[in-house]
């Protein structure tokens, strides 16, 4: 029986704090058989990942798959270039968009859905210094007024 639902394989923490996010996009991810065993036992890592569009295809770079430990020749490199499979309007939606100035393409998080892996990625604009010193106020402020509405229920 296959699984059904959303498992967490890695989300991007990283590029909700360095972007706005405007629109995201699911899309499938072009794997071999060890990464996708190495996915389901170590993860993955996208902090230093990003995504382009060229000749009418989506790439991932950066994103880091963990060498299959059992894999031994038939592992790949753990940093190579892995394509994304999207409908092609939504490619060409895409590449028109990441023209305009300050538009970038960002993974957000990687996952299993219904036995398949996924890669969710965003159209994003990037935050200023003082934005991102704005939006960590925010979290403060937000974490201490939980605090005090716990404090008053007890």
């Amino acid at each position: 029986m296959k699984e059904t639902g959303k498992k967490l394989i890695a989300p991007n923490k990283k590029a909700w704090h360095d972007y706005f996010i405007d629109e995201t996009f699911e899309c499938g991810i072009v794997l071999s058989g060890t990464e996708v065993k190495s996915l389901r036992v170590n993860g993955c890592s996208l902090k230093e990942s990003f995504v382009r569009v060229k000749n009418g295809e989506v790439f991932i770079y950066g994103m880091h798959i963990a060498p299959y430990e059992k894999g031994n020749i038939f592992n790949k490199d753990p940093l190579r270039i892995r394509k994304l499979l999207m409908h092609k309007k939504q490619i060409q939606k895409l590449d028109a968009k990441t023209q305009e100035k300050g538009l970038a393409l960002v993974p957000l998080e990687v996952y299993f859905l219904k036995g398949r892996v996924k890669v969710e990625i965003a159209l994003a604009r990037g935050k200023k210094l003082y934005d991102k010193r704005e939006s960590l106020k925010q979290k403060a402020s937000d974490r201490d007024n939980e605090r005090e509405e716990k404090g008053r229920m007890r």
